[in-house]
């Protein structure tokens, strides 16, 4: 269905409202910048601002709705013959080979990330972040193989799999606040795949193989 007027006017006004805040939060720090200036910087009511964003850190993760569900999608869309391990970690190699900005590997990022690292509420909101993509994975592999809600795996192969997510973005994270190439980076992150594959046991990597017909 196409986007109707109003919708487009919503989320371009989100968008405009997101990118001033992001701007601000850049120049300035998380901490320093308060809802009220945001909303004279975009021209817009302080209402306006919490009618798009509930909390102020939404205005900074406000591209993180796609992160929350990433590894159950990922795994619901696991190929033939293929498990729940192989296709996060099959996914997380394509990115990291095509330097992909999903995965942070970005010019430019460095002073995003730093923002991050220097506000606690950030740092938890990512944990949260990243406790929703664990949660949900769970959900995905308990609907995949069908296990029973006292079936301790899917919690303990979707806290497997999160970890190695966790891992991945975290040295992300860390080498481009130091302003390096992502594709320099890129290359670490393969071998650190490499290294988590190893680490992983086979009760993990045969986990949820989806059947060939």
């Amino acid at each position: 269905m196409a986007e109707g007027l109003r919708e487009r006017k919503k989320r371009q006004t989100r968008q405009y409202i997101s990118d001033v805040a992001t701007g601000l939060f850049v120049e300035r720090g998380f901490d320093a910048v308060t809802v009220a200036e945001i909303a004279d910087a975009a021209d817009v009511s302080v209402n306006t601002v919490y009618n798009y964003f509930p909390a102020k850190e939404d205005l900074f993760f406000d591209r993180s709705g796609d992160i929350g569900d990433r590894l159950a999608r990922w795994v619901r869309g696991r190929r033939k013959g293929e498990s729940a391990a192989d296709a996060v970690l099959r996914e997380l190699r394509e990115e990291a080979e095509a330097v992909s900005p999903r995965l942070g590997l970005m010019p430019g990022i460095a002073d995003f990330m730093r923002v991050v690292e220097q506000a606690p509420t950030l740092r938890s909101r990512l944990w949260a972040i990243g406790q929703e993509v664990q949660d949900n994975l769970e959900a995905a592999l308990r609907e995949e193989t069908g296990a029973a809600d006292d079936d301790p795996l899917p919690q303990l192969i979707a806290g497997q799999l999160g970890w190695a997510h966790s891992a991945v973005m975290a040295v992300v994270r860390r080498e481009m606040v130091k302003g390096r190439d992502p594709r320099e980076v890129s290359r670490e992150v393969l071998d650190l795949l490499d290294d988590i594959e190893e680490l992983m046991g086979g009760k993990v990597l045969n986990y949820a193989v989806r059947g060939v017909e």
